[in-house]
């Protein structure tokens, strides 16, 4: 029972510092702020100071103790500056609000346990964030792949929507970042995909599906039951002028592959 006592007490003495400072560092940033915060490369210090860096430092510095006591604070940080936010704004808080149409159609309870489910997705978006940050630096270097403006798509702004506060801000902002994230690491992926692996798939529904985040599927990859010969002919007419965005880009101008006018050129993005 000592030892126990003891290490609640450590785990709890960790919490509350890691909640001073981050309660205090979401409130610097709802009043203060600055567009530095807003997009990369501040928006990923922000996110990391937010998530994953508590972690890692109570868990070095403090163990067991002061890795559970960084989890715990945070979400709780998110809860009490909801609340603080919402009493900022008392007139928006008593008007029209996502939380209160959501919690009328499918139930308190069940809304707000929701949300927290998505929060799980957290880890695998900032593992995918990691990638981009990492690994498409090389592919640049090693392939002349596109160096692409990520401020683009590593950006929040909901913050500028009249009305939105507390626990609608917070949480859009989460889709807001996390959306970002998805959809620079599906443009990315096209690359890589339409540069090694211009072939369809032989699975038509897989097809039809994958090609709202992939249009070269029906844009200019080889069909499944095409030759190899094929595969060369489509790389060296994509590829072969030196251009290594996926076919459908923009910056693409007409070809005409076998008849059919297609998405093909020279620059890159």
């Amino acid at each position: 029972m000592h030892h126990f006592l003891i290490g609640l007490t450590h785990t709890l003495g960790w919490a509350g510092s890691v909640f001073v400072v981050l309660l205090a560092l979401a409130i610097y940033l709802s009043t203060v702020g600055g567009t530095w915060a807003t997009r990369t490369p501040g928006l990923d210090v922000v996110v990391s100071l937010f998530t994953w860096a508590p972690w890692v430092i109570g868990g070095v510095f403090g163990g067991k103790s002061g890795l559970v006591g960084a989890v715990l604070a945070e979400p709780l940080v998110l809860v009490v500056w909801a609340f603080w936010h919402e009493a900022m704004h008392q007139q928006a808080a008593r008007g029209p609000r996502i939380v209160k149409f959501i919690n009328r159609t499918v139930g308190r309870w069940q809304n707000h346990v929701a949300l927290w489910v998505t929060a799980v997705a957290l880890p695998g978006f900032l593992g995918i964030r990691l990638i981009e940050l990492v690994c498409w630096p090389p592919l640049i270097w090693l392939l002349k792949f596109p160096k692409y403006d990520q401020t683009v798509w590593i950006n929040v702004s909901r913050q500028k929507f009249t009305g939105l506060i507390g626990h609608d801000l917070i949480w859009c902002l989460y889709c807001d970042w996390m959306t970002g994230v998805y959809s620079l690491g599906a443009e990315m992926l096209r690359n890589v995909e339409s540069f090694w692996c211009p072939i369809r798939y032989y699975d038509g529904p897989k097809c039809d599906k994958c090609s709202v985040e992939f249009p070269d599927i029906n844009g200019g990859w080889v069909k499944a039951d095409g030759t190899m010969a094929n595969v060369e002919q489509t790389m060296q007419t994509f590829y072969g002028e030196g251009n290594r965005t996926w076919f459908g880009h923009e910056s693409r101008v007409k070809l005409t592959v076998k008849g059919e006018a297609i998405e093909g050129g020279e620059a890159g993005s």
